[in-house]
């Protein structure tokens, strides 16, 4: 069993900096790859960022240049780094591992609220 313990989230004014770390009890090299989703309330969840196994990046639109996905190997941990926060970031954040082969399966984080406020 997979279990994905995230931290970090909070209430930050706008134009402020908040870093979301993520946790897995397996190696992140278990998953093909790790990343974050947000979901704002009467939203469907969206991707935000991940990182493949090989340690590809990928980012939604409305956070590139603003976000930042990191991990750390050792400690079997995804970092989020968020900078220039906006009010439009306001959403639940959630963690997501994911394997693509022989079929897609998901693990996912209990989620944290973040918030920014104008």
């Amino acid at each position: 069993q997979v279990h994905l313990v995230e931290s970090g989230g909070g209430l930050v004014q706008a134009g402020g900096s908040l870093r979301l770390s993520c946790t897995t009890s397996r190696s992140i090299f278990s998953f093909d790859a790790m990343g974050w989703y947000r979901q704002a309330p009467g939203n469907q969840r969206d991707l935000v960022a991940l990182v493949t196994k090989r340690g590809y990046p990928s980012y939604a639109d409305s956070v590139k240049g603003r976000f930042t996905i990191s991990r750390d190997a050792a400690k079997n941990t995804v970092h989020l780094q968020m900078n220039s926060l906006e009010p439009e970031d306001t959403a639940v954040y959630y963690c997501n591992a994911a394997n693509f082969s022989p079929n897609r399966s998901d693990y996912w984080g209990q989620g944290t609220q973040v918030t920014v406020s104008s």
